[in-house]
């Protein structure tokens, strides 16, 4: 539990709010039923193990800070979660109807646990260690199977270190939804890029020959495509998309669309997520995909790049 004043409003409620929900229990020292209730916070604030953070505001020391939530009985308290009031009550509440409360917004010990593991697999992938990092993953997605950023950072990892049937078996669920997340979508994409990798006889084939049969035949978008699918397997992006947007050029339709949906699932992989935290991850894009470096002026490069092959396509298109 802290005290909060205007100084260490900004801080202590808006700022930690954006990792960790902060209730704020608005009392008054002349009040009865705050008397009550505090006993009742205090004591769910240590049940639930840092689920959540208790602040305490003195509305008589602190009335600007009353203002600004609006509040006209004591007690009153306000869930703020990533900086934003989502939910409150009004009045002594039993220590059962504040549970309730608090569960129908709080994360679940197992999705906090899930979440924990899948920011340790984030510092062991960035420590190279690829074996611990699909542990830590595993254990999160099991932990909390509705995690889709556990999910998504595992299946990728798998493809990229080879695990293509458990990375197919992971991607089921979310697939079935409707409409499908286009980064699950994006991912089952790549997948089959580096299934043809390992099973198709062209897969040997060096990129001369390739050339040499679209030169004979520039409609021949059989082996173009199985030219991009190798390419986008080896994690050459834009030359893959150059073959694509060929095909599309040529034959906006051709089986069912596949350039194009190639083409898009690669523009996802390669887009920089929005970071959820201020502890998340920089210089890797939504498909896991490593950045050479990690400043500002390299992600302003990608941008610039994804935005390029964004303009190709609708051009290519229209």
């Amino acid at each position: 539990m802290i005290d909060i004043t205007l100084e260490t409003f900004e801080t202590e409620v808006i700022a930690a709010s954006m990792h960790t929900p902060v209730l704020v229990d608005f009392w008054a020292t002349w009040c009865g039923p705050c008397k009550t209730l505090v006993p009742v916070l205090e004591k769910l604030e240590a049940d639930y193990g840092g689920r959540f953070i208790l602040a305490k505001v003195d509305v008589d020391a602190n009335q600007q800070i009353a203002a600004m939530f609006g509040v006209r009985s004591v007690p009153t308290c306000v869930l703020m979660v990533g900086g934003q009031p989502v939910d409150g009550f009004m009045g002594a509440q039993t220590e059962g109807q504040v549970r309730q409360f608090l569960d129908k917004h709080l994360p679940s010990e197992d999705a906090l646990h899930a979440e924990a593991d899948a920011q340790e697999a984030q510092q062991l992938m960035q420590e190279g260690d690829t074996e611990a990092a699909l542990q830590k993953l595993a254990e999160a997605v099991a932990a909390d199977p509705s995690n889709d950023d556990a999910r998504f950072d595992y299946v990728r990892l798998l493809i990229a270190s080879g695990g293509l049937e458990e990375a197919s078996a992971l991607l089921h669920e979310p697939l079935k939804r409707i409409p499908q997340p286009l980064r699950f979508a994006a991912l089952q994409e790549w997948l089959q890029c580096v299934a043809f990798a390992q099973t198709d006889p062209r897969a040997d084939w060096p990129l001369a020959q390739f050339d040499a049969a679209i030169e004979h035949n520039k409609r021949d978008f059989d082996t173009r495509f199985a030219k991009a699918q190798l390419l986008a397997a080896a994690g050459q992006w834009t030359d893959s998309m150059d073959e694509l947007l060929e095909i599309i050029l040529r034959d906006k339709t051709w089986n069912e669309q596949a350039a194009r949906k190639l083409f898009i699932a690669i523009l996802e992989l390669l887009t920089p997520p929005k970071p959820k935290k201020q502890d998340a991850v920089p210089g890797k894009t939504a498909g896991g995909i490593e950045l050479p470096g990690k400043n500002a002026a390299q992600q302003d490069t990608v941008t610039q790049l994804i935005n390029s092959y964004r303009r190709k396509l609708s051009m290519a298109l229209n």
